[in-house]
């Protein structure tokens, strides 16, 4: 019994420090500068596998004939050069810009998300009042 007198002061001393509200925030791996340079690594990566996809057979199959050699070889980037002979370095221009991006809209959104959970928080207690006023169907009806 001695034991357990002990630890009512320190209960008591803790309940402050819980009874705090901490505004909700997105996890810090998800507004951490690194995890976006990853995420723009793995798109970087990605974005090069799916450009040298090789499309140039099915294209002549769509069209009902035989690929010809060179059309063997076409991929995806061979097509988009045609229209942009630039195309390259417009698509790394882009992807390079996906990271500050992505990391403005991290922050941005860690900076709103405290104002939208108080809004759904809200919408739930109107939903509730609602709900609560619904006559009961099971009542009987005079």
């Amino acid at each position: 019994m001695n034991k357990s007198l002990l630890f009512i002061p320190l209960l008591l001393i803790a309940a402050p420090a819980v009874a705090q509200h901490v505004p909700p925030q997105l996890p810090p791996e998800l507004t951490d500068p690194a995890t976006t340079q990853k995420l723009t690594n793995a798109m970087q990566a990605l974005s090069r596998a799916f450009l040298d996809v090789r499309v140039g057979e099915v294209r002549a199959a769509l069209e009902g004939r035989p690929a010809t050699p060179s059309e063997r070889r076409m991929t995806v980037r061979d097509m988009a050069r045609r229209d942009d002979p630039d195309f390259d370095r417009h698509m790394q221009q882009q992807i390079a810009n996906v990271g500050p991006m992505m990391q403005r809209s991290m922050n941005a959104l860690n900076q709103a998300l405290p104002a939208v959970i108080q809004s759904l928080t809200e919408a739930q207690k109107s939903i509730e009042r609602a709900v609560a006023n619904i006559p009961d169907p099971t009542y009987p009806r005079r």
